[in-house]
């Protein structure tokens, strides 16, 4: 948990209602994380206020040395929206996240395509409908650096349309070749992703797309 962050509720209950598993809160301000833990989840928000560029305060927080340790020896790291603006931010994923095309807080469904194999997608349907809740989604990266992410098969989601084309009109944001989400870590354990699969993980929500995410992970 980061000040700010207020998707914190869904994560937790996703986790240990939908998917059955022990979770603890870890604070910013700790320097460990509790011994025999598999998956680090960073919830969406907005960490210090987004004062100064998305993610970019809460890099400097004590407990993220432990975090890159986890990911570093194959421990799975989850980061969700602001998650995943950390995650860049930090370096456990390249690229950046920059304000939306069309300088506009984006917030509704959208539908997103599996495109590579990862702990996180595994045996998952093709295209989920997932939600979105960003000012500051548009992931961007080097020409290098996106050759390196299609040719080694890191990047996981791409926003799509309902059939499963990619097309402008199914890009919230104007991320480059669509990109939704991407992995990285020595074995594809790290995943960010701007849609928020915590909030459609029950029928309750409108609709359970997201919870697939969460029982592949717990169950790798």
């Amino acid at each position: 948990m980061f000040p700010g962050l207020n998707a914190d509720a869904e994560m937790l209950r996703t986790l240990r209602t939908v998917c059955g598993v022990e979770t603890i809160v870890v604070q910013y301000t700790e320097t460990e994380l509790p011994a025999g833990v598999d998956l680090v989840t960073i919830p969406g928000g907005f960490s210090y206020g987004d004062y100064l560029r998305c993610g970019a305060l809460a890099k400097a927080s004590p407990i993220l040395a432990a975090v890159k340790k986890h990911a570093d020896r194959g421990g799975f790291v989850l980061g969700v929206c602001n998650g995943f603006q950390i995650l860049c931010e930090v370096g456990l994923l390249p690229g950046a996240l920059t304000p939306n095309v069309h300088q506009r807080f984006e917030c509704g469904d959208w539908y997103v395509k599996t495109t590579a194999t990862t702990p996180f997608t595994r045996n998952l349907g093709d295209v989920w409908r997932l939600p979105i809740a960003h000012g500051e989604g548009r992931y961007q990266a080097s020409p290098r650096e996106l050759e390196r992410l299609e040719k080694e098969g890191l990047v996981a989601l791409r926003y799509c349309n309902a059939q499963g084309d990619f097309a402008p009109e199914g890009n919230p944001n104007g991320s480059m070749f669509d990109i939704a989400g991407i992995v990285g870590g020595p074995r594809k354990n790290v995943l960010g992703l701007m849609p928020h699969p915590e909030r459609m993980s029950e029928a309750l929500q409108g609709g359970d797309d997201g919870k697939w995410l969460f029982l592949a992970v717990t169950a790798a």
